[in-house]
């Protein structure tokens, strides 16, 4: 019996053994929703005494708490989570996935629908205040969920869970090449976009003028011409630089929070024009590779195909076999590798809490040599000791490689939460008989399609 007439519900009309189902009946979406509540908490505001008269005379009431600055009600929980998960399992975009599950039954029932509908779940800018609203306490949450799930439907044994795999990467951002002439136009385009929106008038905005400015040096550089290029980006130099000078003159008759606000992109502007005055850093501080995404840095990883990186390096822990994520996060400054080891074991261990097990043997390259001392609970392989190495011990090192795949191919640079960071795994198969899916593989987000 269906509860409406005139629809079918999701699961009438879905095969039950789909993975996608099985994991929808099998996640503790409940645990979830209650551990990710206290993000979402309304805040209460407290009512106004106004005056009022009755027949008697002039009374004090309190007033309702007036209009609320929450804005609209929130969607479900559970909706926005699988989202999430979805969005990382199938390695799609915030505007594919939510245009995929207004298409795909399998996914609205893994969402908690009980009927299939053909509209959008949410907007796609929903879904991206959702990820940053979670935090990475609240992703950590997600991932520790996940790892029980997998344990649960016997995906992976526990005591796989003892034995990991510790790599590095680079997590690019969406920037363009940091070249001098355009960081200078976009400085150049900041600092009179402020001024504007703050009712500041400039002499002059040199718009036209940084525009061809731009062009020729784009021109230069191509033609090799680099003496003529060297004098457009000095000019561009000084253009900011006036700029810069006359807004914070006109700044000072403005308030507090307005020269805040104003005062970093004017700091921004004045950091541009000092870096590229010198082809080093000025005053032991770290270039400024991006507008939109000042933690840029520009890492160098040896490759003759793609010498640097313009991004944040990013540790990552999964199982020697299973290839189960059970630790990611970012590493801001370019520490070096073997330095990250001690933050990437912990988050596993604090991870790993609820199901009883914590990392005891570490499987690297060279680039974590040298940390044994900094690491007493951990047993470090690595192919700088192959002589106290068993033999058992060289075949599990071969498994070390496992982890490239998955920093190489799987890495979505699209989903970047600055405390952690969810990716899809490798494809490791284990059959599950009892539950008749037989394609199932263990991921970052549990369960995904073989």
């Amino acid at each position: 019996m269906t509860d409406d007439f005139f629809r079918n519900r999701l699961d009438q009309m879905i095969d039950l053994r789909h993975p996608l189902a099985v994991l929808a009946n099998r996640m503790p979406w409940q645990e979830i929703e209650a551990s990710l509540a206290q993000r979402w908490a309304r805040q209460v505001k407290a009512g106004k005494k106004i005056e009022d008269l009755d027949l008697f005379g002039p009374v004090s009431a309190v007033a309702s708490g007036g209009v609320s600055n929450a804005g609209r009600p929130r969607l479900p929980t559970r909706l926005m989570v699988a989202l999430l998960y979805l969005k990382h399992a199938f390695n799609e975009s915030d505007e594919d996935v939510i245009q995929r599950w207004g298409e795909t039954p399998t996914w609205q029932y893994f969402s908690g629908n009980e009927y299939f509908e053909h509209q959008w779940p949410c907007d796609r800018t929903q879904l991206g205040r959702f990820r940053k609203a979670l935090g990475e306490e609240c992703v950590e949450e997600l991932l520790a969920r996940t790892m029980e799930v997998a344990v649960t439907l016997k995906l992976i044994a526990k005591k796989e869970l003892t034995r990991v795999i510790v790599d590095s990467t680079v997590q690019e951002k969406a920037a363009a090449h940091p070249t001098d002439s355009k960081l200078l136009e976009t400085a150049r385009s900041k600092v009179v976009e402020g001024a504007k929106a703050e009712g500041i008038e400039l002499k002059q905005t040199y718009a036209k003028e940084g525009q061809l400015l731009g062009y020729k040096a784009g021109r230069y550089a191509h033609a090799r011409q680099f003496k003529r290029m060297r004098k457009v980006i000095k000019r561009q130099r000084t253009i900011v630089g006036r700029l810069q000078r006359e807004v914070a003159r006109e700044m000072s008759t403005l308030s507090q929070a307005i020269q805040e606000t104003l005062g970093q992109t004017l700091d921004n502007a004045k950091r541009l024009v000092t870096q590229t005055g010198s082809r080093k850093a000025v005053g032991n501080r770290a270039k400024l590779y991006s507008w939109h995404a000042p933690e840029v840095e520009c890492i160098s990883k040896g490759k003759s195909r793609n010498p640097y990186e313009f991004g944040v390096k990013v540790g990552l822990a999964m199982t020697l076999k299973g290839n189960l994520i059970v630790g990611a996060r970012s590493f801001p400054g370019n520490p070096y590798d073997g330095h990250t080891m001690h933050e990437q074991i912990e988050q596993s261990a604090i991870l790993m809490q609820g199901l009883g097990v914590k990392p005891e043997v570490v499987y690297a390259d060279l680039g974590y040599r040298g940390v044994d001392k900094d690491n007493p609970d951990i047993e470090i392989k690595h192919r700088g000791k192959d002589k106290r190495l068993t033999d058992e011990e060289r075949r599990l090192l071969k498994r070390r490689q496992a982890i490239e795949p998955i920093i190489g191919k799987q890495w979505d640079g699209r989903s970047h939460l600055h405390g952690i960071e969810m990716c899809q795994s490798g494809d490791a198969n284990q059959p599950l008989e009892q539950t008749g899916a037989s394609d199932m593989k263990v991921t970052t987000v549990g369960i995904d399609l073989a």
